[in-house]
């Protein structure tokens, strides 16, 4: 993608920032954010120099859902252009066209990074079930979500009905998703859809200081083959099937210059300077995810 128009990209410092930037609509989603979003994400996995991504909105909210200005028919893909259909634009399963909550969703699943949502203010709709596959969610105090599809009607997206329950446990993702209402951000840390909640003006503070902690002190190849392994494994039908990943993970990275450069570095007390990287270094040791059947 030539440039970017409805968020904002930027890396400093091995932290990469998207911040959603539609603040007249309150950062609603579109096809165009949705493109821009998956386009950030391939540029973050390309780049080494990328430790760790953090999502944030302008203004005063994170993002208040799919943009609604067409009204009634704004779910209705019946009669539009052949060349704007979902089909299309972004491909087909089952028959049908991918829902784009849904594109992005999986596209922040299949990141090679930590991703951190500093969420302020609304969080609604997409704007809630895209922060599902994010590593660490924290809300400013003015952080509001909401699961509201069935109060338009429709049902929860972006692959949601799979990332909700594992998150909160499937009665507070029920409860949220069957009510569609709004609830604020101290019962989002109750229920366990974010981590913490810190006073606005401390929010991207918080992130940045959480994302520094990765850049400055982790392996990217560790980072990266630990986040595949805690998805991937949230399906996994015993814990044999962890046991068995584990154990080839750590036989492999164990020989090789990370581990020695972190144990060395600990023995004498510096900074590490890890010299393997995640776009070259054990790429493959754990399967993609999530892998499309």
């Amino acid at each position: 993608m030539e440039e970017y128009t409805e968020i904002d990209y930027s890396v400093a410092d091995g932290i990469a920032t998207i911040v959603l930037d539609r603040e007249a609509r309150m950062n609603a989603f579109t096809g165009r954010m949705c493109d821009e979003l998956v386009a950030a994400c391939d540029a973050i996995d390309a780049d080494d120099a990328v430790r760790v991504l953090v999502i944030t909105g302008r203004g005063r909210a994170f993002c208040a859902g799919a943009d609604l200005g067409e009204g009634g028919s704004t779910f209705d893909d019946r009669g539009r252009d052949p060349s704007q259909t979902k089909a299309e634009r972004y491909g087909e399963v089952n028959g049908v066209g991918r829902d784009r909550g849904g594109v992005v969703s999986l596209r922040l699943a299949a990141l090679r990074v930590p991703v951190i949502a500093a969420i302020n203010g609304p969080a609604v709709g997409v704007g809630a079930t895209m922060t599902l596959p994010m590593d660490v969610r924290l809300a400013g105090a003015s952080a509001r979500f909401g699961f509201v599809f069935a109060r338009r009607g429709i049902v929860p997206e972006a692959a949601s009905s799979w990332f909700l329950p594992r998150v909160v446990g499937i009665s507070r993702a029920m409860e949220w998703a069957m009510t569609g209402r709004v609830f604020g951000a101290r019962e989002a840390l109750e229920g366990g859809l974010v981590s913490r909640v810190v006073p606005d003006e401390d929010l991207l503070d918080a992130a940045y200081a959480l994302a520094r902690e990765v850049a400055e002190n982790t392996s990217s190849v560790s980072v990266a083959v630990t986040r595949q392994m805690m998805w991937s494994m949230l399906s996994a039908a015993s814990p044999w099937e962890a046991h068995a990943l584990d154990s080839r993970a750590i036989v492999e990275l164990g020989r090789d210059a990370d581990a020695a450069e972190g144990v060395t570095a600990f023995l004498e007390k510096r900074a590490p300077a890890f010299p393997l990287r995640r776009t070259r270094d054990h790429t493959d040791l754990v399967p993609e995810w999530p892998a499309r059947p």
